[in-house]
């Protein structure tokens, strides 16, 4: 296991407090996301049964369908209640993205899609996405998940409590700073604008970069319907809205609407470690 630490509000959200993986599952929003996170990856996956490296895998969740998709996958995540869960589905170990277990040019394709959320300071991202490009295979693929700069913006408006001053004044902090520090509710946290996260995996040495937004510009719209009384959204809103997604990849201006952003690129073919 690797010596440096997590803020211990995160290592608290995840072992104690919140189930991940339920969220994905179960609530309309967690449904796109993990649905639109399986459509855009499987476009840039190689042919199983390639190697994947599942970097803050949590309980598993991605490493199921990827395991069920024919691939060979290896699953690293700091939370041990988390580790022991995943063990289910696929070889789980504990471990931080920012120093992995794992040996150099050993994986086709690595996915961090939840460490870059909570690590608010760029040199420990920069660690992250380098010690992505270090077990990649030249060539190999890395995909990096990011909570969107204004996700907050449009979330607190479903649940209709953005014009309290409270939460009001949390949001615009968030947006000025790109920080949430874990007061309450959520735990330390960082948002992402859609060309940062682009520069940062740039920086980090991959090549041919793109970003989605995952869910689209009409998630909030499926959320705020899930949060009136009744039945919560139709099949029609949500298909809809995953329409909407699609729809909006070619136009950048839209990323900002989206909840979370999912940037892709390649280690160079001739790359070493």
């Amino acid at each position: 296991m690797s010596n440096l630490e997590l803020a211990p509000s995160v290592m608290r959200f995840y072992g104690e407090t919140v189930n991940e993986d339920s969220r994905l599952r179960s609530s309309a929003d967690g449904r796109m996301e993990l649905a639109r996170t399986q459509e855009l990856l499987r476009r840039f996956l190689p042919s199983p049964p390639a190697r994947v490296l599942d970097v803050g895998g949590g309980t598993g969740i991605h490493a199921e369908w990827l395991v069920k998709d024919g691939y060979d996958v290896v699953l690293v995540d700091p939370v041990p209640r988390h580790v022991d869960a995943a063990s289910a589905v696929c070889p789980a170990v504990v471990g931080d993205a920012r120093e992995l277990p794992e040996p150099d040019d050993t994986f086709d394709v690595v996915q961090l899609l939840g460490p870059l959320y909570h690590l608010p300071d760029l040199a420990d991202r920069q660690l992250a996405l380098t010690e992505a490009f270090r077990v990649a295979k030249p060539g190999g693929l890395v995909a990096a998940a990011a909570i969107n700069r204004y996700a907050s913006l449009f979330e607190h408006v479903t649940y209709a409590h953005l014009h309290t001053e409270r939460i009001h004044d949390s949001v615009s902090k968030i947006l000025e700073t790109a920080v949430y520090g874990g007061e309450r509710g959520f735990t330390l946290s960082y948002f992402h604008r859609a060309e940062e996260l682009v520069a940062e995996l740039v920086a980090a040495g991959l090549e041919d970069v793109q970003v989605f937004g995952i869910e689209g510009p009409a998630w909030s719209l499926v959320k705020a319907a899930e949060q009136q009384p009744g039945e919560g959204p139709t099949d029609e809103l949500i298909a809809s809205a995953m329409d909407a997604a699609r729809m909006a990849e070619p136009y950048p201006e839209l990323l900002a609407a989206s909840s979370h952003l999912l940037a892709v690129g390649t280690l160079p073919a001739d790359s070493a470690s």
